[in-house]
């Protein structure tokens, strides 16, 4: 392991390196050689680039200096039967989901996740209990899933990971997963790293639904990376809902490669934490290829939603949608940044973008950055972002009959981020999300 004394930008990255030497013989897998040393290349890795700061093009709005300053422990410990309690008494199952796996502090708990029939085509495990039991499959299933070079929150995770979940489907299955995070009370300020991996086999479908929450203002750091795998004319939708505590921070990142006729869609509602990352970034590999990107956040306080979306067309006839919708009250901050890259063979690629902001208060901030980037010739892309307050026409007609201001805005706000629902092709995650979506309104209106 090279040095690491101090010097310009790398500072920050010490203290986890220095953890990870700490904790690397507590980490799961430790017995598996091929694991050992890709965990010890991606600390490395980390030490080279250490937390990402505003210099780095891609983070010019996002100040980590309060992640860089806060002492995260490891995997944290909890009174486990009273948190299982409470995520049943709060957490129901989504009924539409056939399987259900929960993680409690970034640990998989069996006694409330369900055993995937493997008659279903689909094989799901635990990411500790692979590395635990099926070493051969997991390492082969690693492979195939898109790489995570470059990246210093990754080289993170990779390094650090101790659970999560690795999901194999067949050729031609079918799977409806809902993954459950949630983070209870402990000592100290933990730090999670779960994976989750995902290989769509050639025409599966797929739908999972995430769901991040928090039992009660506990104050964490969850650095999630998701790597998925399409096959030809495979489809996956992913949901996710991110409703951290009001003390967290989440830097989430998630990557896709598609051959030829897949589909992926992937939608995003986002009310809670201090900061949240969205990164997403599909490879469209293949002819035919598509993906919808979507998102809304809504956002109080001193807030901050970091959206970064890259999308890249490196085959013809692809279609990407890239539709995010915030809304901002108090200082809240709001970020889209997204880019669609349409390589020199991608003819008759289709690439959209549109991001609007609806802004409740002059003190909140939305940056916004569209981008393209061309080499075909003939190609039918184009990006938008607006940002606008709420219709004084509308609020006109609406209080001309008989509605109060308050009731007013909030049916005007419901719309706008209600009619953005409409992405959402699963019925059951459209149903998931707009209750959350209704849910952080109606805690406006109290």
């Amino acid at each position: 392991m090279p040095s690491l004394a101090p010097r310009p930008g790398r500072s920050i990255a010490l203290p986890y390196a220095a953890g990870f030497d700490a904790l690397r013989t507590d980490l799961p897998g430790g017995n598996l050689p091929w694991l050992s040393s890709a965990r010890t290349s991606a600390i490395e890795h980390f030490a080279e680039l250490g937390l990402p700061s505003q210099k780095v093009e891609e983070w010019k709005y996002s100040n980590l200096s309060a992640l860089a300053k806060t002492e995260f422990t490891g995997p944290a410990q909890n009174d486990a039967d009273a948190a299982r309690a409470e995520v049943v008494a709060r957490f129901a199952k989504q009924s539409a989901q056939r399987y259900r796996l929960v993680f409690i502090n970034g640990m998989l708990d069996k006694s409330l996740s369900d055993q995937v029939d493997p008659s279903d085509g689909a094989r799901v495990l635990g990411l500790a209990e692979a590395m635990a039991g099926d070493a051969d499959f997991l390492k082969e299933h690693l492979a195939a899933t898109p790489p995570l070079n470059g990246q210093a929150l990754a080289s993170l995770n990779s390094a650090f990971m101790s659970d999560g979940c690795v999901i194999q489907l067949q050729a031609d299955a079918e799977l409806a997963l809902e993954l459950l995070f949630v983070a209870a009370p402990s000592t100290g300020i933990p730090a999670y790293h779960p994976r989750i991996s995902i290989a769509a086999g050639a025409n599966s479908r797929a739908v999972i639904q995430e769901r991040h929450v928090a039992l009660g203002a506990c104050e964490y750091w969850s650095n999630p990376v998701t790597a998925i795998n399409l096959d030809r004319g495979a489809r996956v939708r992913h949901y996710k809902l991110q409703n951290e505590s009001p003390s967290a921070w989440q830097t989430a990142l998630t990557k896709a490669r598609l051959a030829g006729e897949a589909e992926y869609e992937n939608f995003i509602v986002s009310t809670g934490g201090r900061f949240a990352r969205n990164e997403i970034e599909v490879a469209l590999e293949g002819a035919g290829a598509s993906c919808t990107l979507g998102g809304s956040f809504m956002l109080v306080g001193s807030q901050q939603v970091d959206n970064r979306l890259y999308v890249d067309h490196a085959a013809p006839d692809c279609v990407s949608r890239q539709v995010y919708k915030g809304v901002l009250d108090e200082k809240a901050h709001g970020v889209f940044q997204a880019k669609t890259l349409v390589q020199r063979d991608a003819q008759k690629s289709d690439g959209q973008q549109l991001s609007r902001a609806l802004m409740l208060s002059p003190d909140a901030v939305m940056d916004a950055k569209p981008e393209l980037e061309i080499y075909a010739d003939d190609v039918k892309c184009s990006h938008s972002a607006t940002v606008g307050e709420l219709d004084d026409e509308q609020m006109f007609y609406l209080r001309a009959r008989g509605i109060d201001e308050a009731t007013a805005r909030g049916l005007l706000i419901a719309a706008f981020l209600n009619e953005h629902l409409d992405l959402v092709t699963d019925e059951s995650a459209r149903e998931m999300l707009g209750g959350a979506v209704s849910e952080w309104l109606g805690g406006m209106e109290a």
